[in-house]
């Protein structure tokens, strides 16, 4: 009974610490729910790599309350992302717009992946081009039967 309470509470915790205090949820259950729907789609400028409803960082936290803000304020989702990036730019948003500045991170995984291909295609070129090892001559031959006939200690 203790263990499945430990195991419960273990499952908990991620979804307690995403909004941090209580105090911070929108009353309405629907404005709570708009708002993480947006919040999954926002960067930690400080976790880089996580929401800003899975970080417990205090910028995060800020901007969750910015966006509940402006959840209560009335605004539709797409603009309260354009008012977070318009302040914070394309590094706030997980999925950032496809332009010049980042085409690079967009083709990043396909670069790597070309890059990896042609590395291996190198790899066994050169396997297959290497030279094939001459053969032992006679007194090759003899000496490495004379040390296989060695004792060992």
């Amino acid at each position: 009974m203790i263990r499945a309470l430990i195991i419960l509470l273990l499952f908990t915790t991620p979804a307690l610490a995403a909004v941090g205090n209580p105090e911070d949820r929108l009353r309405d259950p629907a404005q709570e729910e708009r708002a993480q729907t947006i919040g999954r789609d926002l960067r930690c400028l400080v976790c880089q790599n996580q929401s800003i409803e899975d970080s417990d960082a205090a910028v995060a936290a800020d901007l969750r309350r910015i966006v509940r803000e402006r959840v209560v304020a009335g605004d539709d989702d797409a603009r309260i992302i354009e008012f977070v990036h318009a302040r914070y730019g394309d590094f706030v948003l997980l999925r950032p717009p496809v332009n010049a500045a980042t085409a690079l991170l967009w083709a990043t995984p396909a670069l790597a992946l070309l890059g990896g291909i042609l590395a291996i295609r190198t790899m066994r070129r050169r396997a297959a081009a290497a030279p094939e090892p001459a053969p032992l001559t006679e007194a090759e031959r003899r000496r490495l039967a004379q040390l296989d006939e060695t004792p060992r200690a």
